[in-house]
């Protein structure tokens, strides 16, 4: 088994997967620091590859197969962002890709996962039922399973978007990331915290799938179980590889209302002018509420993606 990555598996990761992806901007607003009450760097994954941070996670899991694994493909469950971003590392090196997607998932990103050539299944918008498909189609076809946050690969990849952010912004306070199955927080945390220690890492949820800030409190795994949220990159609970990595580096979690997270999506949309999706809009959240103190610091916040629906905005 791959074992958990520290500081230097995830630069290992970066190297392995610059070629393929974008090292994406950090971007400002002076309108944003008022509101917050301090000043925020979005690290703005919704310019990646496939739109979101995915990509990077998706493409190291993708390179790092041996010639005999990739012949027999990947496979995947994703409600969205990790199906497209699987999809598309699949394409960039020849191999085919299996994609097990919730049949509510956002049109636009079923759209994209078809675009890039690979073979869908939906499931029925349960984690339990799209993971027994996921089994039936891996059973059939010999691919191999790339899960979307649950896999050590696939965390030093997301742990990428972070170590950009720390050698793009100095003297950072806190770094900020969206709450759901743990992929990206603990890719974060992990190499956040293998940079300094003195940069506090916070994560932030939304109430409506808030698993992750449950299973803390309980020390144990809570397991999904009918998540609401507007957020739909958000909908799942922490895995058994990810959640020790929050219990150990995540200082604390957050959780913000729909409204809240739509509010702030608008913000930064209309102040910004940048595209971003509800789970974006999480993290942002957490500082226009203040649920973090933001008063006299610097965060750094890992805008996961934009892939919206624009037949279908939230606002609306």
């Amino acid at each position: 088994m791959i074992p958990r990555p520290d500081l230097t598996a995830i630069q290992k990761a970066a190297e392995r997967i610059r070629p393929y992806i974008h090292r994406t901007p950090v971007c400002t607003s002076e309108t944003l620091n008022g509101f917050c009450g301090g000043e925020v760097f979005l690290k703005c994954e919704n310019f990646q590859k496939v739109g979101a941070f995915k990509a990077r996670g998706a493409t190291n899991a993708v390179f790092s197969l041996s010639d005999e694994e990739a012949a027999k493909g990947v496979l995947t469950h994703s409600s969205g962002n990790h199906a497209g971003a699987l999809a598309w590392a699949a394409k960039t090196r020849g191999i085919k890709a299996e994609i097990v997607m919730p049949e509510n998932a956002p049109t636009v990103k079923l759209n994209a996962v078809k675009g890039y050539g690979a073979n869908v299944y939906l499931s029925k918008p349960t984690q339990a039922h799209r993971e027994a498909l996921a089994a039936e189609v891996a059973q059939k076809t010999g691919a191999k399973m790339v899960h979307p946050y649950n896999d050590h690969l696939v965390m030093a990849g997301q742990g990428t978007a972070a170590l950009e952010l720390l050698d793009q912004v100095a003297d950072l306070d806190l770094v900020l990331a969206p709450v759901g199955g743990g992929g990206l927080m603990a890719g974060t945390a992990l190499a956040v915290k293998g940079i300094s220690e003195k940069i506090e890492v916070v994560g932030v949820e939304p109430l409506g799938s808030n698993f992750a800030w449950q299973s803390l409190q309980k020390g144990e795994i809570v397991p999904q179980k009918n998540p609401n949220t507007v957020a739909d990159g958000l909908l799942t609970a922490p895995g058994n590889l990810t959640f020790p990595v929050l219990q150990e580096y995540v200082s604390h979690i957050v959780t913000v209302s729909d409204e809240e997270i739509i509010s702030a999506m608008r913000i930064v949309w209309e102040r910004m002018k940048i595209i971003i999706e509800p789970s974006s809009a999480v993290p942002v959240a957490g500082l226009l509420t203040k649920k973090v103190d933001l008063k006299g610091k610097r965060a750094g916040v890992i805008i996961s993606g934009g892939n919206v629906d624009l037949a279908s905005l939230p606002w609306n």
